[in-house]
């Protein structure tokens, strides 16, 4: 059934300038979770995109299978990535998955799921490589990660309806995962690199060679480390 524009306006009006009922989240929400009306979870959270590269190059370059071969490739070794490291799979976009650490080691988490998938994503290609030897397409993708506090609310309407991660973190990794300009493919802030543990910081504890270096690019105002390692799992 259609609804008129005073109906629809109705809606708007019971959300605009009304009471949030707040509460602090320990897990990471799903949609039913959280409540359609003004509820919302707020918590802090490390939150990663993993971003496919030149995907509109790729629709208009290759055949329709070879594409879904991509992306479904790239999307599922990120995701089991992530999972492995305690990351919980927010969002699909697309041709880039997004995910939320929450929890003391959620920066350290993180980090190390971002050079995890530059590994992944190294095995993936030889794969591709060896299935279509005549192609000369290789996955180019990025990772962000940043921190901070989310809000986290549930928008849309009963039967189709999803999470929005409000944030100064999910903007900031979104971003990060479109840069492309850098040789490195991980990219986190300066406020989650000074919260990580050495253990994703370097690659080794004797020497303490880092595997993060600062660039010269913010985003948002962030100082920004990238990094070309890759950890193997």
């Amino acid at each position: 059934m259609k609804k008129t524009e005073e109906e629809i306006l109705r809606t708007v009006r019971s959300v605009l300038g009304s009471n949030w009922d707040r509460r602090d989240g320990v897990v990471v929400p799903s949609p039913e979770d959280v409540a359609l009306d003004n509820a919302a979870v707020q918590m802090e959270g490390a939150v990663l995109y993993a971003d496919l590269a030149g995907s509109s190059k790729l629709t208009q370059e290759y055949k329709d299978y070879f594409v879904a071969e991509i992306y479904k490739s790239f999307l599922n070794a990120a995701t089991d990535v992530i999972r492995n490291n305690d990351g919980e799979i927010t969002a699909f976009d697309g041709d880039r998955v997004m995910a939320v650490f929450i929890g003391g080691s959620k920066c350290t988490n993180a980090a190390k799921a971002s050079l995890q998938i530059n590994a992944v994503v190294r095995k993936v290609n030889e794969l591709i490589a060896e299935r279509y030897p005549s192609t000369k397409y290789r996955i180019d993708y990025a990772v962000g990660v940043d921190v901070s506090k989310l809000f986290v609310v549930r928008t849309g309407i009963r039967g189709f309806n999803d999470l929005a991660w409000i944030g100064d973190a999910s903007n900031v990794a979104a971003k990060l995962s479109n840069v492309r300009d850098f040789d490195g493919k991980s990219f986190i802030t300066k406020r989650l690199f000074d919260r990580m543990a050495d253990s994703s910081k370097f690659s080794d504890t004797t020497k303490k060679t880092c595997m993060w270096n600062l660039i010269s690019k913010q985003i948002l105002g962030h100082d920004i480390y990238q990094s070309t390692w890759w950890w193997n799992l």
